[in-house]
């Protein structure tokens, strides 16, 4: 399948004939015009930071994307398995002009991507993606005598933790008083495994049992933290007095959370808390992508504060947020982004946030009571030959519901008072995604199976 080109990534499946895939030939490709881009930008070699997470092919392809770099005599330094936050944490704390890491984040373990980030460690614009894009199809490589030189960046996650709590809203002494117990489900991969139990730690939490927690990359079960996918982790609560059960997906850029009984507290729900924390304590602007459950605009009206949407993707949520300066903000995926750390997607971030606000309330039943409960449905639809042009699609799901308030901002969603639907070509996959909320979970399905007829 031909390489999809985002600001979250040059992602691809790993095998197959190069230029379709993200084989070893494409990497060097990409990683050589990314070099390119520093050099052009910067007019000499820069200090860049490089990971992956736990995929097997990252073994293969880190070390070709380090080479590859070194040779525009680039400096490098090696972070190895690192999360997809704490290297973004790590890129302006260690002064490097830039990052990358080798993650396909939710995608099943046949894919990776390359996930290119700035100096502040954000992801690239979409015209400095094209940029990139354009300088794979007419690359020159320097003299390679004098490679640039590599060193082990070893650091990274004292550096992210330490970046979390140091914020002076966060009350870490009232979180340790409660010693939370959790279940992890670290799915096999770097930042479950190596970097959110030491966060955990910090905060006084005990980590009563780890699933999945040999980070070879090999996922135990679809990466997705979809409660679906979470079986194992919903048994282990109900099998332990745990407060709380923990999910991430590979790159750790989004957490969803579980109930003590063993049901899910929402993905959704994960930014419904984290906004409910930081506003109490810092009233502002809030942004949520389209796809993202009402109950977020509900708790920002609740503290009287402006609430904003934007398009699906942590970039776009970051250009809005910086745009109204939001003081928090992020997707209903699980991806929360809080600007007092960084301005990137953090699982590490929602699980600090979530024990903070969990701290005032007895249990994590008590606190999901206080939202305003919203079902969704969450559809993909492959796209093939038989669909007709994503237009045609559009104007024909308009007309379906000529009463809701049309957003064609990212795809088409359409809004009622309580409910709503969301259309758009994905950025990571080849395939449509269809979300529907509603305050019921037949109301949801039947909204989404409504809309789904017009698109099969």
């Amino acid at each position: 399948m031909p390489l999809i080109v985002s600001a979250s990534g040059i992602r691809g499946t790993t095998e197959g004939p190069p230029g379709e895939n993200l084989t070893p030939v494409d990497v060097v490709r990409w990683t050589a015009a990314w070099a390119t881009y520093l050099r052009e930008k910067h007019g000499r070699p820069v200090p860049v930071l490089i990971g992956q997470d736990a995929r097997p092919s990252g073994n293969l392809l880190r070390p070709i994307a380090i080479q590859t770099v070194r040779a525009f005599g680039h400096e490098v330094g090696d972070a190895g398995l690192v999360t997809t936050p704490t290297l973004a944490v790590g890129i302006p704390a260690l002064g490097a002009a830039g990052g990358l890491i080798l993650t396909a984040s939710h995608n099943p373990a046949g894919w990776n991507a390359l996930k290119f980030l700035d100096e502040n460690g954000e992801f690239l614009p979409p015209e400095a993606i094209q940029t990139i894009q354009a300088y794979t199809r007419s690359l020159h490589f320097p003299a390679t005598e004098s490679p640039g030189p590599i060193h082990s960046a070893d650091n990274l996650l004292s550096l992210h933790v330490g970046a979390i709590l140091k914020q002076p809203f966060l009350s870490v002494e009232d979180i340790r008083a409660r010693r939370f117990r959790v279940v992890l489900d670290a799915i096999n991969n770097s930042g479950g495994a190596l970097y959110i139990p030491p966060l955990l730690e910090a905060l006084g939490a005990e980590v009563v049992k780890v699933l999945n927690a040999e980070p070879h990359g090999r996922f135990a079960h679809p990466p997705e933290p979809l409660p679906q996918n979470l079986t194992a982790l919903s048994r282990a609560l109900r099998e332990t007095d745990a407060d709380l059960g923990i999910a991430v997906d590979p790159d750790v850029d989004r957490v969803a959370f579980f109930l003590p009984d063993g049901t899910p507290f929402g993905e959704e729900y994960s930014l419904v808390v984290a906004v409910d924390y930081v506003l109490s304590r810092q009233p502002g602007p809030v942004v949520a992508n389209l796809s993202t459950t009402l109950a977020v605009r509900k708790v920002a009206e609740s503290y009287g504060v402006p609430f904003s949407l934007s398009a699906v993707g942590e970039y776009h949520v970051v250009q809005k947020m910086k745009a109204v300066r939001a003081v928090i903000g992020g997707e209903g995926n699980g991806g929360i982004i809080w600007p007092a750390v960084h301005y990137g997607r953090d699982a590490l971030v929602g699980i600090t946030l979530m024990l903070a606000r969990l701290a005032a309330f007895s249990d994590a039943h008590a606190l999901r009571a206080t939202y305003p409960t919203f079902y969704q449905v969450k559809l993909s639809i492959p796209l093939t030959g038989s669909l007709p042009e994503w237009e045609t699609l559009r104007a024909r799901l308009r007309a379906l519901a000529p009463t809701a308030q049309a957003i064609d901002l990212d795809g088409l969603k359409l809004e009622w008072s309580d409910r709503w639907v969301h259309v758009r070509p994905s950025a990571t996959e080849p395939i449509l995604r269809l979300y529907a909320e509603a305050p019921s979970q037949k109301d949801a399905e039947d909204l989404a199976a409504q809309f789904k007829n017009y698109l099969t």
